[in-house]
């Protein structure tokens, strides 16, 4: 193990995007079929239910955070419609799954999805068998990443030091919240960021590829470090 990362006995990892790669474009199924909910219940055409969904987006954290908040929707039918996505983009990665099972300690993931959904993901991915538990949106009291409340709820549900706790994100403003409560922190830069600050002082690793990293911090190589 790389010498940086011995105390680390907790791994934590985003879902969408960071566990398989952006361009397999799983969540441009999920995005329009949240354009396809807002028009139904605005009565809105696709332009203007774009403009709703990502204004919920970067103003809530997720679209389903403002839905709630301005629209009393309901998260157990919005979650399920707009999860009813077909996995076949998604590819069983087998030498990930044999990384992730070489790190010690535990293994969690934390996402503003839902467990039902990630399920399904980590499936398909192979992946299922080497996490201990998923903290979804519904574990959070909907209150999504990077709301710094979800962040603490899942140190305590999981009896996790901070300190001792590695997170890994595709979206690099989730993980401002948790270097700020003392997790090391890795970003998976694959284009898939959405935010417009482009302070990156909180991140401690930066990668391109998941699973290359991990094979690299086991064998104690070279690894990508903060920009």
């Amino acid at each position: 193990m790389l010498d940086a990362l011995a105390h680390i006995r907790n791994w934590i990892f985003d879902l969408d995007n960071t566990l398989y790669p952006a361009s397999a474009n799983l969540f441009a199924q999920i995005d329009a079929r949240m354009g396809r909910y807002i028009c139904d219940l605005l009565g809105c055409d696709a332009q203007e239910a774009r403009r709703v969904q990502k204004a919920h987006f970067f103003e809530h954290g997720t679209t389903l955070a403002g839905l709630m908040a301005e629209h009393d929707v309901d998260p157990h039918e919005f979650l399920a419609f707009v999860h009813d996505v077909e996995m076949d983009v998604l590819e069983h990665d087998a030498p990930l799954g044999a990384a992730i099972a070489k790190l010690p300690g535990r293994k969690l993931v934390f996402t503003n999805a839902d467990a039902p959904y990630a399920g399904k993901v980590l499936d398909r991915l192979g992946l299922g068998e080497h996490f201990e538990a998923v903290h979804d949106i519904h574990a959070t009291s909907y209150r999504p990443k990077p709301d710094k409340r979800a962040y603490h709820g899942l140190c305590e549900a999981y009896d996790l030091d901070p300190e001792a706790s590695l997170f890994v994100e595709d979206m690099a403003r989730n993980l401002k919240p948790a270097k700020a409560i003392g997790m090391t922190t890795v970003w998976v830069d694959n284009g898939s960021e959405q935010a417009a600050d482009r302070d990156r002082s909180f991140i401690d690793f930066t990668t391109r590829d998941l699973g290359q990293w991990l094979e690299q911090i086991l064998e104690d190589g070279p690894c990508p470090t903060k920009p």
